[in-house]
């Protein structure tokens, strides 16, 4: 019997340090605690931008402003960002908005790319599973 519980224990932590017990969300590429950790990271480096829930700043993110700069647009799914592969979403975290019209700074030394891949997670969370879908049809990962 003690055998049998061992071996029941070895499995258990086996799969507890593999993180196997870790679903993906809606059998999307991400898991709970990547968005959980994303809620986190994009509240204290994306919300004063873009919104505390990804809904953007501003209706009007499409016109260009006084000094011919974007906005930052919405990345909860009602904007373009779901037109934007998983690495282009990454490029443009680390690199910036400025490439693309915009002026949202780089974040390449000041996240980790697991932070980074949160705060996707957590902004991609906000989108309905139509959008999702559109996404990857598009080629998104």
């Amino acid at each position: 019997m003690m055998r049998v519980v061992k071996i029941l224990l070895g499995v258990f932590l086996v799969a507890l340090i593999s993180g196997c017990g870790e679903e993906k969300v809606d059998g999307r590429w991400y898991t709970q605690a990547q968005v959980e950790r994303g809620k986190t990271v994009f509240t204290e480096n994306c919300a004063s931008c873009h919104g505390r829930s990804a809904q953007g700043r501003t209706s009007n993110w499409r016109e260009p402003q006084a000094d011919g700069a974007y906005p930052p647009p919405p990345l909860n799914g009602s904007a373009h960002a779901w037109h934007h592969s998983f690495d282009m979403l990454m490029r443009t975290i680390n690199k910036g908005g400025a490439a693309i019209g915009g002026q949202m700074p780089g974040f390449e030394d000041q996240l980790s790319e697991d932070d980074k891949e949160a705060s996707i997670a957590y902004f991609q969370s906000q989108w309905d599973q139509q959008i999702y879908d559109a996404w990857l049809d598009r080629g998104g990962l």
